[in-house]
């Protein structure tokens, strides 16, 4: 059974994929008290110490101990444990947190690798967190449906500006999730339901940051290396099998030969009945 002195829990119902608030709250605790339920969470959730202190630590961390003003979060997937002091119990508010680009934005700022900020108090970071806060609270409307979501993002601006994270770190991050990508596109492109959309809900990743990452790797864009793959199979497959270009089509992703065709045309000039007979002339 959950014990608490006095706060407020309340989910919200939100179709935006890009950046949604999924619930949020506050809480004055019991001293000692800590979370028992699953600390390996599915989503983002942000605390805001209101007063008195606590500790907190997060898996690979050392336990760090923490008091108003400060911000710890609740990373996606990651097991963390945070406890109520004995003394001075804290009261926190929070804010759950999903969608493609949370990840994304979050990996702006140090908050991303060490899990907790000190006395933001006075940060512009905190200023935008709190009205997005006050901002759940209002009646449902478009226009407020409108103003939270430009808080989310106004939030996460001053989170990556005010506490910025470490370029080379970024860079890493940018470099592995190239690779994992390459490895999905390379590992799924025969299956038609592979596509730029799937992969970025693979990765937790905006269409926007992957795009980035490919362009300023491989100065393309993750479509086009997508097409590259499917198209030299397709080349590769008639010039040294005896497939009917629908089997082929369908063994580089395509539902259906005309689309295939068409894509095949674009890529190399040539409709895929005649690039095979060009290849076949070739090696008489």
């Amino acid at each position: 059974m959950r014990l608490h002195m006095k706060g407020e829990y309340k989910t919200l119902n939100d179709t935006n994929l890009e950046s949604r608030v999924l619930f949020f709250g506050k809480e004055s605790c019991l001293p000692n008290y800590s979370f028992t339920g699953n600390n390996v969470r599915q989503n983002y959730v942000i605390h805001y110490i209101i007063k008195g202190k606590g500790t907190f630590t997060s898996a690979n961390h050392s336990v760090t101990q923490l008091k108003a003003g400060d911000i710890f979060i609740l990373p996606k997937g990651v097991p963390c444990f945070y406890q109520a002091d004995s003394e001075e119990p804290w009261s926190y508010f929070w804010i759950g947190l999903s969608g493609l680009k949370i990840s994304t934005m979050l990996s702006g700022s140090i908050l991303s690798s060490q899990h907790y900020l000190h006395q933001v108090q006075n940060s512009k970071f905190y200023a935008s967190l709190q009205k997005l806060y006050e901002a759940l609270h209002n009646p449902n409307s478009l226009t407020n449906d409108i103003l939270i979501e430009s808080l989310i993002y106004q939030t996460f601006y001053y989170l990556d500006t005010e506490y910025p994270a470490k370029l080379r770190k970024i860079r890493v991050e940018s470099s592995v999730q190239l690779k994992m990508a390459i490895k999905y596109l390379h590992d799924n492109f025969d299956d038609h339901n592979c596509s730029i959309t799937s992969l970025c809900h693979k990765l937790d990743i905006s269409r926007s940051y992957l795009y980035n990452i490919f362009k300023h790797e491989l100065n393309t864009s993750p479509q086009k290396f997508l097409i590259q793959i499917r198209m030299e199979e397709a080349k590769n497959r008639l010039k040294n099998t005896s497939s009917s270009v629908q089997q082929i089509s369908n063994l580089v992703g395509y539902i259906d030969e005309f689309t295939f065709s068409k894509a095949f045309k674009r890529y190399t000039g040539f409709s895929p009945k005649i690039y095979r007979q060009m290849n076949k002339k070739s090696e008489d």
